[in-house]
């Protein structure tokens, strides 16, 4: 199969999306998969509005046009609904080209988030967006029953993975963290309104708040808050050693579809805590004991009161946080992602062309 990927999230952005993107490019090829990448960085960009971090292709129809016509794949998946997603919908409809999507991002909410406007307004867009995709892989039962009620299908499941060797709870803490009040209380992602961030600093709890990651709201948090520590972004070893030195991992989100961050968490150890949503309930599940309760003890905790979650995580022991953690690989997630294609590839060959809405 020649597969071609196109995105529009892709390095130097470091997020969920792109580390799930490159990894699972990675395993593809060592499986012999050939991908053809199409991504911002082969085109002219722009700093999205309020979040110069994150490019955006600039007119880009003409360059995906002719990246994809020089590869020919024979399936193209389309990791976002950008302006390179969109140029490569456009392609693949035009040339009979079955293409599958994901659905990585809440973007109405985002949406709704920076400008006001409700996310009902967004979704037709991407209903719209999704419509001739042979399938929406979709990394939660959570996440795919709530795009099914609002008409985005045929989907498939693509869980996620970590590194393990990374990870893991034995290794170096981190010396920023080695001497704080505990408990330490870890954040790790974007520094973003979407993200939430606020009702982690907020709560009123002992300990220290540690806070790793960067974004456009970094500057004005860390005036607001200056009892907590904003390490800035960490990444490889630097990544590891600060998620060993937490006693509690707090995922404030209300938005994301899975929380990559999660799992890396409970892999090295960290109990989590977060609200029952999308991505958290699929991974700890409501008591914690994981989205099929089969875990002996809980790994973590979820609560409409995000201090009462955190209160339950403290009491739960790392070894059982870190057997929650150990079942997520990368090599199981790229099969799911691999079957995805085939039985998208398959289906066109039987089936006529799925319509654009």
């Amino acid at each position: 199969m020649k597969l071609a990927l196109a995105t529009d999230a892709w390095f130097p952005q470091v997020n969920g999306v792109v580390r799930s993107l490159d990894t699972t490019i990675a395993e593809l090829e060592r499986r012999g998969v050939m991908v053809e990448r199409v991504t911002p960085e082969q085109f002219l960009t722009v700093p999205l509005p309020g979040y110069a971090s994150i490019r955006l292709a600039m007119a880009p129809r003409f360059g995906v046009r002719r990246r994809l016509d020089m590869a020919a794949p024979d399936l193209v998946h389309i990791a976002t609904e950008g302006p390179i997603g969109w140029a490569a919908r456009s392609w693949c409809l035009a040339r009979q080209v079955p293409f599958t999507s994901a659905f990585h991002t809440r973007f109405p909410e985002y949406a709704a988030v920076r400008t006001g406007i409700s996310a009902e307004r967004f979704w037709p867009i991407m209903r719209r967006f999704h419509a001739p995709s042979r399938a929406v892989l979709v990394s939660t039962q959570s996440l795919e029953t709530e795009l099914a009620a609002r008409g985005i299908g045929p989907t498939a499941r693509w869980s996620r993975g970590i590194d393990q060797a990374l990870f893991r709870p034995d290794g170096p803490r981190h010396p920023a963290m080695a001497d704080l009040p505990g408990p330490i209380l870890l954040y790790v992602g974007r520094v973003a309104p979407e993200k939430n961030i606020d009702a982690f600093l907020d709560m009123a709890v002992p300990g220290t708040k540690v806070v790793v990651g960067d974004g456009p709201s970094l500057d004005a948090l860390r005036r607001r808050h200056r009892d907590c520590r904003f390490l800035g972004a960490l990444a490889g070893q630097d990544l590891a050693s600060a998620y060993r030195s937490a006693d509690c991992f707090v995922f404030p989100s209300l938005t994301d579809t899975f929380g990559l961050v999660v799992i890396e968490a409970l892999a090295s150890g960290v109990p989590v805590a977060a609200y029952p949503v999308t991505g958290p309930i699929d991974i700890l599940g409501r008591d914690g004991r994981g989205a099929e309760r089969d875990l002996p003890r809980a790994a973590g905790a979820v609560d409409a009161d995000l201090t009462k979650a955190v209160a339950r995580a403290l009491e739960v022991r790392r070894e059982d946080a870190l057997t929650l953690g150990q079942r997520y690989t990368w090599e199981a997630a790229t099969d799911q992602f691999e079957t995805a294609l085939r039985d998208a590839l398959a289906d066109h060959h039987h089936k006529a062309p799925r319509a654009a809405a």
